[in-house]
């Protein structure tokens, strides 16, 4: 299957390449905070940590960022948005995020995420984890 008919891994209903695949590659900025927290989970259920860390804003990115290869990210829901829309310079994201552990336990995370404008573009400041 090409990436033109697979479904975006963010679980927008949307084709990848119409969604977060230009984000992710570089290709076009996230317009709006929700549409950057889409990629940045599309980048965690694809492993691109170089993605991760670049749209994380530097004040709070990490040095490096281990991902746990066992787990697999497969939905997410968008709880609820406040600001960041094209017109802001704040947004707030509230989402739960589902995985799968190899060896088959499962698991979701309730996170209220931040993000500015950093020199044009959305990034992430840090989150919320709300316990399940």
């Amino acid at each position: 299957m090409s990436t033109s008919d697979r479904r975006c891994p963010c679980t927008s209903g949307l084709p990848f390449d119409d969604c977060c695949r230009p984000v992710v590659a570089g290709d076009r900025p996230a317009p709006t905070a929700q549409a950057l927290m889409r990629s940045r989970f599309t980048a965690f259920a694809t492993g691109d940590r170089d993605y991760l860390l670049h749209s994380w804003h530097p004040r709070t990115r990490p040095a490096e960022l281990d991902l746990d290869d066992a787990m697999r990210w497969y939905r997410l829901d968008i709880e609820s948005t406040r600001g960041g829309s094209p017109f802001d310079s704040t947004g707030e994201v509230a989402f739960t995020a589902f995985y799968r552990v190899q060896g088959g336990t499962a698991g979701s995370l309730m996170e209220r995420s931040t993000f500015e404008r950093l020199d044009g573009r959305w990034v992430y400041v840090d989150g919320t984890i709300t316990p399940t």
